[in-house]
């Protein structure tokens, strides 16, 4: 079986979700997760932020609209009298339960609850659609075998039962509706999965049910060698080990998350980004094969910050980089790159919610500097083949851009360079000219 995942640009409008039954309906079974429509989870947001200033009278204004253009979704996506009423009894307790959000206390919790509502209203509309169409699809709801434990990380063995139970309650279907995001914590109440987001859902399903394959629509083809915004000449890249892909959605490609693909990646299920708008794309595959000997991409992360400890006291002394680190580690400031010499350490950030303070603290240790408006620009492919010359291509394409700081041999797929923002549209063009279109 697969698992297929759809974002909200893909579910975004009637005529999107027609389009997405069309790519689900190919006879084959499987699991779909869903995200909101695009738009809606930033509305709900908007509703609870009302809510949190007391103002009910704004939430309700928001939640009342929002219905009006969910009601006239419906009649563009059914074509039964019988469905179109179904749906909107669904819709009208839907609403009036957001409703109820109006009257009382609200908090953390409520809000959780209101944000998740976006992958209900989804899911359960393609799957009446699914339906009406006649197609044997069933909906599988997400709370009842997502969880997450007390340390906030998915409960693997609690989704893998669950499911297994959810599944076998639905009976012998061909198609499996459920939402993404949205979970249950250990204690029981409404929460989400934060990181990745519906992807994470996909990934943790495909995982659970030991999934042929798991893919993932966007609206775009697959992963780039570069950044399509700043760059002319990208193309998608056919294969990325899971770690390569990783790299690159760390540093900068939005297509995906870091961590979202990790329950994939330890089950060896490989992984498709596929363009809903382009169905026939190859996209991208991730698994845990490498070509060899080839330099994949280009990332670029914005908004870094770069601190540089210089001190004489530094040489030979036990204990210095564990006194520094453990500065940034008591104020929850996580490093992206580090390079050390004799006499002193440079590290990038990129939360600097709590730098002042970072700063005065490693005063105690020497001289500090500091040079904000960085972006570090990231070249991944396969570092561990010999005499492959990947670093010396890179750091000749950049031969024109002044390089803060470089990073390499922290990873067998990664070598990065810290530059000016300033420079980095041409660090990136420079990169694809040399490594890609030449």
């Amino acid at each position: 079986m697969k698992v297929l995942k759809f974002g909200g640009t893909s579910v975004g409008t009637p005529q999107r979700m027609k389009d997405v039954v069309k790519l689900i309906t190919d006879g084959e079974k499987k699991i779909v997760v869903l995200s909101a429509m695009s738009g809606t989870t930033n509305t709900l947001v908007e509703i609870s932020d009302y809510l949190y200033k007391k103002n009910q009278e704004g939430a309700q204004e928001i939640i009342n609209t929002l219905e009006n253009k969910y009601r006239k979704h419906v009649d563009e996506l059914y074509s039964t009298d019988e469905m179109k009423n179904k749906t909107k009894e669904f819709l009208k307790q839907e609403f009036d339960y957001l409703r109820s959000f109006t009257k009382g206390i609200f908090t953390m919790f409520e809000e959780k609850i209101i944000v998740g509502q976006g992958e209900i209203l989804s899911t359960n509309m393609v799957t009446n659609y699914l339906i009406e169409q006649g197609y044997n699809a069933a909906l599988i709801p997400a709370l009842e075998f997502m969880r997450t434990d007390k340390n906030a990380e998915p409960d693997l063995e609690y989704i893998k039962d669950k499911i297994k139970v959810q599944l076998e309650a639905a009976g012998e279907k061909d198609i499996y509706i459920t939402q993404g995001f949205i979970c249950r914590n250990a204690y029981g109440e409404i929460d989400n999965l934060q990181r990745g987001g519906s992807d994470y859902t996909a990934s943790l399903i495909g995982a659970a049910i030991n999934a042929s394959e798991i893919q993932i629509w966007t609206d775009i083809d697959g992963m780039h060698n570069n950044d399509p915004r700043f760059v002319d000449k990208t193309s998608p890249v056919g294969h990325l080990h899971f770690e390569e892909a990783a790299e690159l959605a760390y540093f900068g490609a939005k297509i995906l998350h870091p961590t979202c693909v990790q329950p994939a990646k330890f089950a060896g299920i490989p992984v498709k980004l596929l363009n809903t708008m382009d169905p026939t794309a190859a996209g991208t595959v991730i698994s845990n094969e490498t070509e060899k000997k080839k330099i994949k991409a280009v990332a670029a992360k914005d908004n870094i910050t770069a601190i540089r400890i210089t001190s004489s006291r530094m040489l030979l002394a036990y204990g210095f980089l564990r006194k520094v680190f453990e500065i940034f580690e008591s104020y929850k400031t996580s490093i992206d790159m580090i390079a050390t010499s004799e006499v002193g350490v440079s590290v990038s950030i990129d939360n600097t919610n709590n730098l002042n303070a970072i700063i005065d603290e490693l005063k105690k240790f020497g001289r500090v500097e500091v040079d904000r408006n960085m972006c570090i620009i990231c070249v991944v492919g396969d570092l561990e083949s010999q005499n492959v010359g990947f670093e010396s291509k890179a750091t000749e394409a950049l031969a024109n851009i002044p390089v803060r700081m470089i990073s390499y041999g922290g990873s067998n797929h990664n070598i990065s360079f810290l530059i000016n923002e300033e420079n980095k549209k041409d660090a990136l063009q420079a990169l694809s000219d040399h490594l890609f279109n030449n």
